[in-house]
């Protein structure tokens, strides 16, 4: 049996001892799966109505990756939402940061894809404004009738080699993944 699945059994142990005793010890972050190299703790307590929506794209990261793991479990990545101003992600590092989900955007573009799209660069790929809707990085360049949330199998890819040990860090600003949103007046 190795060290790290030891380690885990015995932290599962002691988790259990301290429920049955009610130590009330401090819920502590989920272990990755076996294969899985990182776990992304994202909160969405400031995502108001883009909170279900967080949790798709979450999903369709965890279905398309190996190598990440998306949990609710801390705040790694915070979701938050506002009105005006445009959709974008700020990585501090790779798999932490924070994504903006515009309201007057979301009513234009597809919301998932816009969510997906913005996690994807807390994830490490950056912005492809090539217009092909298949891509998910192609953001708001493929227009307001694509509404593909999914990965494309080269960005997934690119994922998995992020958080393989060889991902890009440093803090960068993805911030004009979606054109400005349509002004009615």
């Amino acid at each position: 049996m190795s060290p790290r699945r030891i380690g885990r059994r015995f932290a599962t142990l002691v988790a259990g001892v301290a429920t049955v005793l009610s130590l009330g010890l401090a819920n502590p972050a989920p272990a990755a799966a076996e294969g899985v190299n990182a776990v992304v703790c994202y909160n969405t307590s400031q995502a108001g109505p883009y909170a279900g929506i967080a949790d798709q794209a979450a999903g369709i990261w965890n279905a398309y990756t190996n190598n990440v793991d998306m949990a609710k479990c801390g705040s790694n990545l915070m979701i938050y939402y506002t009105y005006g101003g445009g959709s974008y992600a700020v990585r501090y590092s790779l798999g932490n940061g924070y994504v903006v989900i515009d309201v007057y955007q979301a009513q234009q573009y597809a919301p998932l894809r816009i969510m997906t799209h913005e996690i994807g660069h807390i994830l490490g790929l950056p912005d492809n404004y090539n217009g092909q809707c298949h891509l998910l990085m192609s953001g708001g360049s493929a227009g307001t009738g694509c509404t593909n949330p999914y990965p494309y199998t080269t960005e997934a890819a690119q994922v998995d080699r992020n958080f393989g040990g060889f991902g890009a860090q440093g803090s960068q600003v993805f911030q004009d993944s979606w054109p400005a949103p349509v002004t009615v007046g």
